[in-house]
């Protein structure tokens, strides 16, 4: 949950209703969506001159809309990632019982953008207060887990972590896992820039799109002070 300054800003009760009663009509992330149902493992190794971080903050499609949109992100991936299954599938993601939460791949350039700046995006762009839930969507599936490569990220992440904290963003006490990144698994084709191919579709139209635009307030908010 966030401060109430912050809350009547960008959360109206009316709309928390409206998007409430419109994705118990019409389903959660991944509702209706269909095509290529192949996964892949996906190697942990950047490009030259690129670096890759891993989040999971709930419906993949949401996250990897918000990431696109950061100048100095060169590629999403939408994927699963730490669990103990392997090739998942997002049926069998969704059954939570493989340890996987719906996550995002980004590889990034960092002379444009931190890994810093990254995980300050991740904390802003979710709620990282709820336990295996984001809005809608509940299941350890989507949970919130910010992962890490190196011991270097790994304190930085707890520093950004404090940084949020100290800020008094969120109210309720910040529930995010801190993980290494072994494994990362590529979601099906049809859910690659899902966003972008389907802007008219149910949950992308009453979640996606206004949680995108609530995180870009609460960027430029939290930028400001």
């Amino acid at each position: 949950m966030i401060t109430p300054s912050f809350h009547r800003q960008l959360f109206p009760n009316t709309l928390i209703v409206l998007i409430l009663v419109i994705v118990s009509l019409f389903g959660n992330c991944g509702f209706g969506a269909k095509g290529n149902a192949e996964t892949k493992q996906i190697p942990l190794v950047p490009k030259s001159g690129q670096k890759m971080a891993v989040f999971a903050e709930g419906c993949f499609w949401c996250s990897e809309h918000i990431f696109e949109s950061i100048p100095g992100v060169v590629d999403v991936i939408s994927g699963y990632a730490g669990g103990h299954k392997e090739n998942p599938t997002y049926d069998s993601v969704n059954t939570e019982t493989t340890g996987h939460a719906e996550s995002v791949l980004v590889m990034y350039d960092p002379t444009k953008i931190s890994f810093e700046e990254l995980c300050r995006i991740f904390f802003l762009s979710h709620d990282p207060t709820t336990v295996d839930r984001q809005g809608p969507d509940v299941g350890s599936s989507y949970r919130s887990i910010l992962f890490y490569q190196t011991e270097g990220e790994f304190q930085i992440a707890k520093r950004i972590k404090t940084e949020i904290e100290s800020k008094k963003i969120w109210y309720a006490p910040i529930v995010t896992e801190f993980k290494p990144i072994t494994k990362f698994y590529q979601a099906e084709g049809h859910h690659q820039d899902f966003i972008k191919h389907n802007p008219t579709q149910s949950y992308v139209q009453a979640v996606s799109l206004p949680r995108y635009r609530e995180f870009q307030k609460r960027y430029e908010l939290y930028k400001q002070n």
